[in-house]
């Protein structure tokens, strides 16, 4: 008796979920909230490389919109050590505009990344720390 009844306890949730599972769902588009003043909102805030070989390419870029009512102005964009360069937009960023942070990290040296980059902006957050990270293997 106990077994039939867990049976159909287990049949009952199991059609219970695929019920659940296959409801409509309605698509929402992804909002970005939005600031009074300038704002900065990242796609992401960590790169990582993975494990890469030495002298492989060490850019990647940190996508970013300015989800305020203002331009937005990055003043300084600097990272935690010289392997790692960053280049940035210097002209206003407009409200809703997208633009992107590049960063050049030196593969050469071999070891493991954990490099910092922290932007300084004049929009909420002020600044904001961006993160790269991952090994270098010998060729």
């Amino acid at each position: 008796m106990k077994k039939l009844a867990c049976g159909l306890m287990l049949a009952a949730a199991l059609l219970c979920a695929n019920v659940v599972y296959a409801a409509p769902t309605a698509s929402k588009p992804e909002k970005t909230e939005q600031v009074e003043g300038p704002g900065i909102k990242f796609e992401k805030t960590v790169h990582d490389y993975g494990t890469i070989q030495q002298g492989a390419n060490g850019d990647c870029e940190f996508v970013f919109t300015n989800n305020g009512t203002e331009p937005l102005i990055l003043s300084n964009v600097r990272s935690s050590c010289g392997c790692t360069v960053p280049s940035w937009p210097r002209e206003p960023i407009m409200p809703g505009k997208k633009s992107a942070i590049k960063v050049h990290y030196d593969t050469h040296r071999v070891g493991s990344i954990a490099k910092s980059i922290t932007v300084s902006t004049n929009g909420t957050p002020e600044r904001i720390v961006l993160s790269i990270r991952g090994t270098v293997t010998p060729k």
